[in-house]
């Protein structure tokens, strides 16, 4: 719940002379469960007496609260009675989830009754008479909406963009102007800790072994890849953006480096609403639809959101391969034009079945399509001497949809003390597609190519949570979980004249199935003391099962089973400095890209291919971190360590069957050491100026083997990796705010070479129209120039450089505006799935089941 929530319910008490805290539209000093829901009584009514010295008598009032246009209950309304003769409050009550509120021993006397709500107009009950033993009941009380009291107290500040959780760091997007009509990439980019490249890659303190999550769940979108998933989320639908860096035995032992958790704006209204958000730019368009309809204890949601592209890019290739006392060369240059359409639409819907028991229940769809068009020249020379010349027309064919279906139960006993059973079950068509039209230099249409690659992915998952609170310092929380996977990938080569594809025979068809079970437990305990220290320990056991045919042949993967401690330590000084240590062991297991066998010939000199018989990369994490809040800006400073063994890494290396070409695949063949710090701040300048930004820099070291003429052999690769980020945003008067945003990113080091550092800036303007229902704005990202990639590797049979040049200059232009008639209640408890055991991030071929 944010500021202006207290703020808010501060002022609508303000004119009776008294304020008291207040969170989650709950009781005063009445208590929660943690999730901003109040603490229920053996009475319907909670009341509270602001004057000790009133007179007490025998008599009622009671009554009920309501909302003027849409005439449901207002719950949680506060109401004050006021003496009338001395102007002072003699009792205080918050309305119950019907509306209803109740005062009991009253004396007799003449009161006015004040009812109010944050974004209502205050409505009064004059002149009533109470006598003794009356029991008056003064029926419904209407409130009705006050956008003023909203607009004053909205502006008054900018809300805080960095926050600090015991086990996490969050950055709240929703305030981000530039971001308007961009995708999710566009503001992962802003978060501290996280890097993404040109594609969508995301890595956290320089591993790309992270899971990425999506309100709390996994998504086999997300799983399958995480670049594509981000392109499928529009900006303009992000909240804010959980980072997670030593995660506790509750979550899934996945994600070697830690988790990324987004989340989404959802629905904490009553009453219906429509918002729509819209954007044209020069490189891309979008267009949003979300409505939102909540009638007493049921909820529903309906939302739709797409986002169109298109961007041109340039790149070149020059490779050499060594064979023996022959050198093969390749020099290739190509243009390609982008164009991607994406989309995800939910229907959600939440019950109240009791005070203590809550259904919730969602379906999400999503949908991908991306095509790349690419005009590609192709020289290759032996020993100086030009053997072929060839340009190659490519259309590649990247698209998916998915589902995802969600039912969720929740039992509360009491704050803290309840239990939970989630359940849920995804899948994802994926098609990989590329067709290729071949022309030589002597004649034309020379051959064409053809690579048909469909894959499913299936997923179901059961799960169940308990957690009690031992006294008012200790919480114990215990929990199982199954998750149950299936991928099938089916794929052909073709190749011939136009007309007449033929299976070549050096690359027939085939396919994986692939089957993987996970049962899992855990336990975990957290002890706060009074001087202010807390600890969260755990363990979690995971054990995996493999079942998988690679071409009608059973592949011989043994089972595992992995023991996963954590441990997190935090102390709050006298100073306000807070000091955390934490320690965590996690695993990596393979992802559908890494696993699936597809020959992935679009450009024959630079194949993909993956590798069914990876097995899973284990990692040790170690963290400090030290952050302090100076009045309303905030700094904080980490020192991280990890070591993965077994570790998943790239493997290029000549073709045997196609001179001059390299092959790229995954093998389990490394060790990784990671060792840096991670520096940001959020500082107020002004109540209505703030800035924030960081840097990180960190040690990477890779070691693993790597092929020679006589085998494999030892291999090593070393380098320091800095990057940052920084963020400047202004609200101005009438409704106008300006941000701008810029970030760098240095090399990326690999076990065979690097990639090249890149810099991103935007800038954003908006103003708010018709009394904050909508907006308009103007945004620009890197209007000056593009992007360029270089990225080298070698070894002693090749050396490689590529070069992309990514034109993505781009101006657009927003538009939202809201209807409807709503106000702000406490937000249902819910729960949900939660795996975190895919991999979550490396290259656009890559990601989890």
């Amino acid at each position: 719940m944010n500021k202006h929530f207290f703020l808010l319910s501060f002022l609508t008490l303000l004119s009776i002379n008294t304020a008291f805290a207040q969170r989650g539209g709950g009781p005063p000093g009445g208590g929660g469960d943690g999730n901003g829901r109040p603490s229920r009584s053996s009475e319907q009514t909670q009341t509270l007496n602001l004057d000790g010295d009133a007179p007490k008598g025998n008599s009622k009032i009671k009554g009920f609260v309501i909302d003027s246009a849409v005439t449901i209950a207002v719950e949680y309304a506060n109401v004050a009675l006021i003496n009338e003769t001395n102007n002072k409050v003699v009792d205080g009550a918050m309305a119950d989830e019907n509306g209803k509120f109740e005062f009991s021993k009253i004396a007799p006397g003449i009161y006015t009754l004040k009812a109010s709500f944050i974004g209502y107009t205050d409505q009064l009950v004059e002149k009533i008479k109470i006598k003794k033993g009356d029991d008056i009941d003064l029926g419904t009380i209407k409130l009705a909406i006050s956008s003023k009291v909203l607009d004053e107290v909205t502006v008054t500040g900018l809300k805080s963009i960095i926050e600090e959780k015991v086990d996490r760091l969050i950055y709240n997007a929703e305030n981000d102007l530039t971001s308007k009509g961009g995708d999710g990439a566009d503001v992962l980019r802003k978060v501290p800790m996280l890097s993404v490249d040109l594609d969508g890659n995301v890595s956290l303190r320089g591993s790309s072994n992270i899971k990425v999550l999506i309100n709390n769940r996994p998504s086999t979108i997300v799983a399958s890849s995480v670049a594509d998933a981000l392109k499928m989320i529009p900006a303009d639908l992000i909240k804010s953006v959980e980072v997670i860096t030593s995660p506790s035995a509750k979550y899934d032992a996945e994600g070697t480096s830690g988790i990324i958790n987004i989340i989404t704006k959802k629905s904490t209204i009553q009453g219906f609403n429509l918002s729509l958000n819209s954007g044209v730019g020069v490189r891309g368009s979008n267009l949003g639809l979300n409505g939102n309809l909540r009638i007493g204890k049921v909820g529903f949601s309906l939302g739709g959101f797409g986002r169109s592209f298109y961007n041109k890019a340039s790149n070149t290739l020059d490779q050499t391969t060594y064979v023996g006392d022959n050198i093969f060369r390749t020099n290739q240059t190509g243009d390609s034009k982008d164009f991607g359409m994406f989309g995800r639409y939910n229907l959600g819907m939440d019950v109240e079945l009791s005070k203590t028991e809550f259904l919730n229940a969602s379906v999400s769809f999503g949908t991908r399509n991306f095509n790349k068009d690419q005009d590609i020249l192709i020289s290759s020379f032996s020993n100086s001497n030009l053997i072929s010349e060839q340009n190659r027309l490519v259309e590649t064919i990247n698209k998916s949809n998915n589902v995802d279906v969600n039912l969720d139960y929740i039992k509360i006993f009491k704050p803290s003390h309840e239990w939970s059973i989630s359940t849920q079950y995804s899948q994802n068509n994926l098609t990989n597609d590329f067709d290729a039209e071949i022309y030589s230099a002597a004649t034309e249409l020379t051959t064409g190519q053809q690579n048909i690659n469909g894959n499913i992915n299936k997923e179901i998952t059961l799960q169940t949570d308990y957690m009690m609170p031992i006294g008012s310092k200790q919480l114990f929380e215990v929990g199982v979980k199954g998750i149950f996977r299936e991928v099938d990938s089916d794929y052909q080569y073709l190749f011939g004249t136009l007309g007449s594809l033929e299976e070549n025979a050096s690359q027939p068809s085939g396919y994986l199935d692939y089957n993987q079970n996970i049962k899992a437990a855990y336990v975990s305990y957290t002890l706060s003391t009074k001087n202010k220290w807390s600890f969260k320990a755990g363990v979690r056991y995971e054990h995996t099962t493999i079942d998988a045919i690679d071409n009608a042949l059973p592949l011989d993967i043994s089972s595992y089973q992995n023991f996963v401690p954590s441990i997190n330590i935090s102390k709050i000084l006298n100073n306000g400095l807070t000091v955390k240590a934490a320690y965590n062991n996690r695993i990596q297991r393979p992802g559908l890209q890494e696993l699936n066998p597809n020959y992935n010939a679009a450009n024959p000199q630079d194949i993909k291919i993956g590798n069914p018989n990876l097995t899973p990369e284990v990692s040790n994490n170690l963290e400090f971190s030290l952050s302090k809040s100076i009045k309303r800006s905030y700094i904080n400073l980490s020192f991280f360590g990890r070591q993965t063994n077994n570790s998943i890494l790239q493997l290029t290396s000549p073709s045997d069957t196609v001179a001059g070409a390299l092959i790229t695949t995954y093998e389990n063949i490394g060790k990784q050491q990671v060792a840096g710090l991670n520096f940001f701040g959020n500082i107020f300048i002004t109540q209505k100026w703030s800035v924030n930004g960081g840097f990180d820099t960190y040690y990477n070291y890779l070691e693993g083997q790597v092929q020679t003429a006589d085998g494999f052999e030892f291999a090593s690769n070393s380098g320091i990796v800095i990057g940052g980020r920084m963020m400047s945003q202004l609200s101005l008067n009438k409704g106008w705010g300006l941000q701008a945003f810029t970030g760098f990113r240095g090399n990326k080091v690999s076990l065979q070479g690097n990639d090249s550092g890149m810099a991103f800036y935007s800038l954003g303007v908006k103003k708010d129209i018709n009394e904050k229902k909508g907006s308009i704005g103007l945004a620009f990202d890197n209007f000056v120039n593009g992007m360029t990639r270089t990225s080298t590797s070698s070894s002693p049979l090749f050396d490689q450089k590529s070069v992309n040049y990514i034109y993505n200059q781009n101006v657009k232009l927003t538009f939202s505006y809201k209807l409807g008639n709503m106000r702000f209640v406490e937000k249902k408890k819910t729960k949900s799935v939660n795996n975190t055991d895919q991999k979550g991030g490396g290259e656009s071929d890559s990601g989890g089941f």
